[in-house]
């Protein structure tokens, strides 16, 4: 009796203590299950997030392409570009080379020009082809810009011809300076008279040299002076001018 049931509370004994093993197995099963889970749950979570910045990449890399393509053809039209300067510079420097000459020989045309003219506006003249020498000696300006003065220089003379002008000036009478009101009109004539009025005269070409007139002229040219002043109203004036037949 006794050993019966010290066997029983034996067995009672080695059941309990195998339910409790197995009760602490499955309890560490769960927490590792738990942390297995929750390991799986960040791993899904940087999955998400790794696939999220792929796709990200993607698209910026798909961006890339269309840009680098765009700049591929930016690039090439530039190299086509750079070659047609290429080429222009290079006809532009044989152009350089041609024109250059062509305006100096137009330079000295034009100087002498103005001194086989009539004698207007002497100093301003003869300062403009000045100035044009020292432009083309420069190397700061554009062969296009000294083309423009000198073409703009012809363009004045042409000008003088069309044109009616008064200035006061000094020119030699008698071998001695006298100071007068000169009216040029156009390049057909040229006279003077004396701020007093006392003498009215012309350039003879001819002679090289200003003359006296009669004192018919007086009235007319001084009536002329006062229209190139704009101070009295364009009409017909009588000048001394020299015709074919006198130059003959």
């Amino acid at each position: 009796m006794v050993l019966a049931v010290a066997a029983a509370m034996l067995g009672a004994s080695v059941y309990a203590t195998t339910l409790n093993d197995i009760f602490q197995v499955a309890e560490r099963m769960n927490v590792n299950a738990k942390k297995s889970q929750a390991k799986i749950d960040a791993l899904n979570e940087d999955t998400r997030r790794l696939l999220s910045d792929y796709k990200i990449v993607l698209k910026e890399i798909e961006g890339l392409r269309v840009y680098n393509r765009q700049l591929e053809k930016q690039i090439s039209n530039q190299e086509k570009e750079m070659a047609q300067l290429s080429s222009s510079i290079d006809e532009v420097t044989v152009i350089e080379r041609q024109i250059t000459p062509l305006m100096l020989r137009m330079i000295d045309s034009l100087e002498q020009f103005v001194e086989l003219d009539i004698p207007f506006l002497e100093e301003e003249r003869r300062d403009r082809i000045e100035r044009l020498r020292e432009i083309m000696d420069r190397a700061d300006v554009a062969v296009s810009e000294k083309f423009s003065q000198v073409l703009r220089a012809f363009q004045i003379e042409n000008e003088y011809g069309r044109t009616m002008e008064t200035y006061g000036t000094t020119i030699m009478l008698d071998g001695v300076e006298r100071q007068v009101d000169m009216l040029k009109v156009g390049r057909i004539a040229l006279v003077y008279q004396t701020p007093d009025g006392e003498e009215t005269g012309m350039w003879n070409a001819d002679a090289g040299a200003y003359q006296a007139v009669d004192s018919s002229y007086e009235g007319s040219v001084r009536q002329g002076i006062r229209m190139a002043r704009q101070q009295a109203s364009i009409d017909m004036l009588s000048l001394p001018i020299r015709g074919a037949e006198a130059a003959q």
